[in-house]
């Protein structure tokens, strides 16, 4: 996770920099006229306002996992354990007592 973070933090950064650059435009020009760009304006603005907001949400859900230390362990799946390994859960949680979890466990590893 921290890899992730350490790559997209400051391609997040560089690309928030370097919007009002392009929302001025490339030309230099001191005085920016909305109208030159016509609907074009309307509609580059609308998608730099979308992923601005969404970066801002990114990073804000990735500091929180990070700082979160992560999803939490879970125990592995049930068909990833053994038969025994089963056998013995059920024997230390009393559903089988200690007669028919040697009987099975003999059974088990014949």
């Amino acid at each position: 996770m921290k890899t992730i973070m350490n790559r997209l933090v400051p391609v997040l950064a560089v690309s928030f920099w370097a919007l009002p650059v392009f929302a001025q435009g490339l030309g230099g020009r001191e005085y920016y006229d909305h109208h030159d760009w016509g609907i074009g304006a309307m509609v580059f603005g609308g998608l730099m306002m979308v992923a601005f907001w969404g970066g801002i949400i990114v990073l804000i859900v990735l500091a929180v996992r990070w700082l979160g230390g992560g999803p939490a362990r879970r125990d592995p799946p049930a068909a990833s354990r053994s038969a025994l390994d089963t056998l013995r859960d059920r024997y230390a949680r009393g559903e089988i007592d200690h007669d028919e979890f040697e009987r099975r466990k003999q059974l088990l590893t014949d």
